[in-house]
């Protein structure tokens, strides 16, 4: 069985992230999703299990995914799962400037771990969890950018954070 990880901090997880997984998930036989801890994110909008509900919630009709989270090396965490691949989406040519990094860090420390870089669709090219958060402050609808399992949750989080600043 060969089974792929899908990391991110997905705060808060958008259309591209859900299509990306589900592209990994035609893939794989089996997914792992994981809500990484980003050290350098220190401002989260969500909890990392509110995240990993926000996923489970989105991916309900996915059967061979999970949904987990994580706050080391994902390399040790591909060993802990028996992952042989990790997945990543990329918008732009700056996404994998990074990712190209971080494929070679990872296979440092796991040499059997492969990274593999899928292209978001057009429709996703310009989306992040940054612009989800900065488009529903100014009151823009990000309906269009969210699973609609959890555009409730998401819309009123953002709203409420902004109203607290």
């Amino acid at each position: 069985m060969k089974t792929a990880i899908c990391p991110g901090s997905f705060d808060p997880v958008t259309r591209g992230h859900i299509d990306i997984i589900k592209r990994a998930a035609k893939l794989f036989d089996k997914v792992v999703v994981v809500v990484m801890m980003n050290f350098n994110k220190r401002d989260s909008y969500f909890t990392a299990s509110e995240r990993v509900e926000l996923l489970k919630r989105s991916l309900k009709d996915t059967t061979n995914v999970e949904v987990d989270m994580y706050s080391g090396l994902l390399a040790e965490y591909a060993d802990k799962v028996g992952a042989c691949a990790v997945v990543k989406g990329l918008r732009a040519v700056s996404d994998f400037e990074y990712e190209f990094q971080m494929a070679l860090t990872n296979q440092k420390l796991n040499p059997d771990f492969e990274t593999v870089f899928l292209t978001a669709k057009a429709e996703h090219m310009f989306l992040s969890s940054s612009v989800v958060k900065q488009v529903c402050e100014f009151g823009g609808d990000i309906s269009e950018f969210i699973p609609e399992e959890t555009s409730e949750d998401i819309i009123k989080r953002i709203k409420e954070r902004k109203q607290s600043l």
